[in-house]
């Protein structure tokens, strides 16, 4: 088990709606008592709407919630400020918000935003520094600095380039720009030149979240010196995602605890898939982080709070999986904003209350382990190369997945995710994505297994990593094509075996790569055909294995979506396996549309945790575990255990056969790997 954490780190936040009212107040406390351990934690949002507030606002709610944080101590509970907002999110509740000579957010077109301000403005660092400084004397447990930290803010796009944010880049950077030469150059000119300066200014939005960060940390240790921090973020590209930087900034010169909280959109449950999206997008975040935040309370929030927007179940799910990618605990961000009772939300409460044993078991067991499983390429600089053609805006990128991959389809057959290549036995490269990363983090990738698309194969042969890739790309056809399966041992027993995803078809049109064997030992698994029955290339798809002593499997056809079919999910594991040498950890080998998280933890053991991604029960789930054990614990979100023993093996893996996993709900197995 995991040394140092217990149990989930759970929390509530509660709005001013809820903690204001005397009334409201004391309802909710008798609802969290109602359902002794459903938090252990009462966090206090300071503002109900999202621009920052006057100073003396905040003061007196400091005091205020002063009072609050004594009462909710006394009953058992840990009690923190959640301070929304540092700097302010967008044009909301003008008139009541703050105002005076602020530099406003400004992006690089000069439209501004007037609920959000530049950070690196003196005026506006005086009013961080007395706002931190109000809170931290109110003594509570911890700070929350909320994801209004960030340069996106509506109705702007990415910022700030006002003229202060200008002038520092200039220092930095030894260049003068204005916002329209500076636009100029993130898009024109050689790709170098376009990924010198971007990155620049990457590293720019690094160091300004950096000296805020400085700021709100001498704030309040220098009024509270002990005082643990804690931050809000989501995938924060532009913003150049130094996680661990910030993380390490604001633990100050006493190394005081620091808290995470990584959080992405999921507001309703109308389109469940967005649900495990988030995952990995938590997952992403928590990778960056250093060992000794143990506090990572996912992000659950229900916006705009409506109760059958998003249900129990679902609320009670996503925490789990959040858990399953990387977290610790859960920040619940649930109840209602306004002065209403409160008793449509007790059934919710009720569920979350019943899932804790569930949270506490995840938490204690997986503890700070990473998942392990199939990484889609990305790093710090990875926004850099959005966007590179020459008709491209890079501040509105034309391919948002460079940044983040396009495994999710992969995943969902029941291959593992990891989020680092650190921790990763294949790594799927799409694109331009190889451009962000390092020469030493290219060869550690095509060293192990790769799996390519085209254009990302391309990429690589012009980088000069032509030897280790295999083939290269002809051409590329966007209409009538399809991939069959040609005879091979990786094929079986779908030699033959077709796939459609009609090209012709407005939006799905993903143009098939030809692809040309380039090495001795290249190998094609599959060809396109036409609705003729002739063939269109030779080679759709292939593996080669380099010098390196890595394997590569480069893919022509739709590489990224519609690969759920029998042939294509089953040929794919077996290119997986392939790939990775039978190194990974665990997968799913009957054909269910199951994703699942695996983890090494303590001693020889693994853990497991799956979700059947669909509306039907999956009957009979074949999970292959890397371990030479015979048994694995089972349990269910009730924490209700089964022991399920060994049904055979194939190669270094045992196979365990789940009679039954309910639509949408988790398991979590803990196997001893055995000797």
């Amino acid at each position: 088990m995991a040394p140092g954490i217990d149990k989930a780190f759970i929390s509530f936040r509660i709005g001013t709606p809820i903690w204001i009212p005397e009334a409201r107040f004391n309802e909710q406390m008798a609802m969290f008592a109602k359902y002794p351990g459903v938090t252990d934690e009462v966090t206090f949002f300071t503002s109900e709407t999202h621009p920052c507030l006057p100073l003396n606002v905040i003061q007196e709610r400091a005091k205020r919630l002063a009072l609050r944080m004594d009462q909710v101590r006394q009953l058992g509970y840990r009690a923190g400020i959640n301070l929304l907002s540092t700097i302010g999110h967008h044009n909301e509740n003008l008139p009541n918000s703050l105002t005076g000579d602020y530099t406003p957010m400004t992006d690089i077109e000069g439209k501004t935003c007037e609920g959000s301000r530049c950070p690196n403005d003196e005026r506006m660092r005086e009013y961080i520094q007395a706002v931190y400084r109000a809170l931290a004397a109110a003594r509570p447990d911890y700070i929350w600095i909320d994801d209004d930290v960030r340069f996106g803010h509506m109705p702007i796009g990415a910022a700030c380039f006002c003229e202060t944010c200008l002038a520092i880049y200039e220092k930095e950077s030894g260049t003068r720009h204005t916002r329209e030469s500076l636009n100029v150059a993130f898009n024109t000119g050689t790709m170098e030149e376009k990924l010198r300066i971007r990155r620049s200014w990457l590293e720019h939005n690094r160091k300004t979240i950096a000296r805020l960060f400085e700021l709100i940390e001498n704030a309040v240790h220098a009024v509270a010196p002990a005082m643990p921090l804690g931050f809000m973020t989501g995938d924060r590209f532009f913003e150049g995602y130094d996680f661990d930087t910030w993380a390490n900034i604001l633990a100050g010169p006493n190394r005081c605890e620091v808290m995470w909280r990584p959080g992405g959109g999921f507001y309703s449950d109308e389109t469940l898939c967005q649900l495990v999206g988030k995952s990995h997008d938590i997952g992403r975040q928590v990778s960056m982080l250093p060992d000794t935040v143990t506090s990572i309370q996912s992000e659950i929030e229900n916006f705009p709070y409506q109760r059958l927007k998003k249900a129990a179940h679902t609320t009670a799910l996503e925490s789990a999986a959040h858990i399953a990618a990387g977290c610790t605990g859960t920040a619940f961000n649930v109840l209602q904003m306004s002065d209403e009772p409160l008793v449509e939300y007790e059934p919710l409460v009720a569920v979350l209350h019943k899932a804790r044993p569930f949270y506490d078991l995840m938490a204690k067991t997986l503890g700070r382990a990473k998942p392990q499983g199939l990484y889609a390429a990305w790093n710090k600089d990875s926004y850099a190369v959005t966007s590179l053609s020459d008709s491209a805006n890079w501040l509105s990128p034309d391919d948002g997945a460079v940044m983040v991959g396009k495994t999710s389809e992969i995943h969902e057959i029941g291959i593992p995710a990891a989020y680092s290549l650190k921790n990763a036995q294949l790594t799927a490269v799409t694109a331009d994505a190889a451009l962000a990363l390092s020469d030493a983090d290219v060869k550690t990738i095509l060293s192990r297994g790769a799996y390519l698309d085209g254009p990302a194969l391309t990429r690589l042969n012009e980088m000069g990593y032509g030897e280790y890739t295999g083939f290269t790309v002809a051409t590329y056809h966007d209409r009538d094509c399809i991939e069959e399966l040609l005879p091979h041992e990786l094929n079986r027993p779908f030699t033959g075996r077709r796939r459609d995803n009609r090209q012709s078809f407005l939006g799905w049109n993903v143009p098939a790569a030809e692809m040309v064997p380039a090495a001795t030992g290249a190998q094609p698994l599959s060809r396109l055909m036409d609705y003729g029955g002739r063939q269109v290339a030779a080679c759709a798809s292939g593996i080669f294995e380099n010098k390196l002593g890595g394997r590569v499997y480069a893919s022509g056809y739709f590489p990224w979506t519609y690969l759920q079919n029998l042939s294509k999910a089953s040929q794919l594991k077996s290119v997986f396996r392939w790939l990775a040498r039978d190194s990974l950890l665990a997968y799913i080998a009957s054909y269910h549309k199951i994703n699942l998280w695996v983890r090494e933890v303590g001693q020889g053991h693994l853990a497991v945790a799956l979700i059947n991604t669909t509306l039907d029960a999956g009957q009979n789930v074949e999970l292959m575990l890397r371990t030479a054990g015979t048994e694995i614990s089972v349990y269910t979100m009730a924490c209700e255990r089964t022991t399920v023993r060994a049904a055979g093996s194939d190669g270094p893996y045992r196979k365990f056969v789940l009679t039954t996993v309910p639509c949408w709900h988790m398991l979590f197995i803990v196997a001893k790997r055995g000797q």
